[in-house]
C-alpha cells in the first residue's frame, strides 16, 4: 500500500503520552535515552511525569511531541513499515524532515529544542499573549469569512486552515478577545483557546525566527528522499535548500494544512498513519475526504494494529 505518514504538532501532547510504547520496545527505550543525551535534559521524566500545564509550555512541548513523533517512525521502519510521503502539522513538519531524509532524528530534536525555546521567549514578550491564551480554534466560519474579521482586528492574525471550516487563529490577549467577540457575532459556533504556550504562526515570533535563522544556516539540510509536503506553500518541498527556507517562515506564516492535505491525495496514496500522538490530523484528513484510509499510530496498541 502506498502509505503517507502525517506528523502530529503542538496539541497533541498529553502526560505520559508514549509511555505504552517505552515499555513494549527496546528500541524507544534507546531512542529515549539517546534524545535524553541529545538534548542534555531527561525526556522521560519530562513526557511520563510532566503535567498538562508543563507539557503545555511551548519549550517542553515541541522536543516531547518531537521524541514521541520519532520513536514511533523508527519502530515502525524497525518492523518493516516505512512511508513512501510525509509530512507533518506545524511542529509536526520537523518530524517529516527527519523521514525524508532532509535532517537526522538528532539534528531535528536539536532543533526543535531551541525552536521551543525561542518561540516561548518570543511569546511572553508578545503584548499580553500568556500561556493559553495565544491561539483560538474557529469553527463554523470559512477561511474568507474568517479573514475578513479579523483583518482590522489588532493583534489577531489567521495562523492555521485546518478544515474547511475549521481555522485557527493567534493573537495578543486582547487581540483575541476581540477577534472572539467578533467572531461569534459573524457567525462562527465556537471558538476554543487552545492549549499551546506562543502565538504560533504570526508575526508576533518575528524575534524566534531571527534568532531561529542563524542556527538554521549551521545545519546541511538535504534533498528530501521521498515527498515531502510544506506547511507554508501547500505543495511538495523540492529541495533542501527549500526545505530551510520553509521551516523559518513556517514559525511565522499560516500553515495552509487544507491544500497541503489536497497535495497529498491527489498524489495517489492508499492511506495515511497520523504516527505520534493523538487523532487529530485523522480528523482533518477525514474532513477533506471520507474516501481514503486512516490509521491510528500513537499507542502500541495501535502499532500492532498498523503492522497487522
Amino acid at each position: 500500500m502506498k502509505t503517507c505518514f502525517l506528523y502530529p504538532g503542538q496539541g497533541a501532547q498529553y502526560p505520559a503520552m508514549g509511555r505504552d510504547i517505552w515499555e513494549k520496545y527496546p528500541l524507544a527505550k534507546d531512542f529515549f535515552k539517546s534524545a535524553s543525551d541529545a538534548l542534555e535534559r531527561d525526556m522521560e521524566k519530562l513526557i511520563f511525569e510532566g503535567d498538562a500545564a508543563e507539557l503545555g509550555r511551548t519549550d517542553n512541548t515541541q522536543p516531547a511531541i518531537t521524541v514521541v513523533n520519532l520513536t514511533v517512525k523508527n519502530i515502525l521502519a524497525n518492523l518493516g513499515l516505512v512511508s513512501d510521503g510525509c509530512a507533518g502539522h506545524s511542529l509536526g513538519e520537523w518530524a517529516a524532515y527527519s523521514d525524508s531524509g532532509v535532517l537526522t532524528d538528532i539534528e531535528v530534536l536539536k532543533a526543535v529544542a531551541l525552536r521551543g525555546k525561542y518561540m516561548h521567549e518570543a511569546g511572553e514578550k508578545a503584548s499580553g499573549a500568556g500561556a493559553d491564551s495565544s491561539m483560538a480554534a474557529v469553527l463554523g466560519l470559512e477561511l474568507s469569512q474568517v479573514e475578513s474579521v479579523i483583518g482590522s482586528i489588532d493583534g489577531a492574525f489567521m495562523a492555521n486552515w485546518n478544515a474547511p471550516t475549521q481555522i485557527v487563529i493567534s493573537g495578543t490577549q486582547e487581540g483575541l478577545e476581540k477577534a472572539e467577540a467578533a467572531l461569534k457575532e459573524a457567525g462562527a459556533k465556537r471558538v476554543l483557546r487552545l492549549k499551546v504556550s506562543a502565538p504560533c504562526h504570526s508575526p508576533l515570533l518575528d524575534d524566534a525566527k531571527e534568532k531561529f535563522t542563524e542556527y538554521l544556516s549551521t545545519l546541511s539540510f538535504k534533498n528530501p528522499v521521498k515527498p515531502l509536503y510544506s506547511n507554508v506553500s501547500g505543495c511538495k518541498v523540492t529541495s533542501g535548500d527549500e526545505a530551510r527556507e520553509l521551516a523559518l517562515k513556517q514559525i511565522v506564516a499560516s500553515v495552509l494544512w487544507v491544500d497541503e492535505e489536497k497535495s497529498i491525495l491527489a498524489d495517489g496514496y492508499d492511506r495515511i498513519i497520523e504516527t505520534g500522538p493523538g487523532k487529530v490530523l485523522s480528523g482533518l484528513m477525514k474532513s477533506v475526504s471520507s474516501d481514503i484510509t486512516v490509521q491510528l499510530c500513537g499507542t502500541a496498541e495501535q502499532i500492532v494494529e498498523v503492522i497487522g
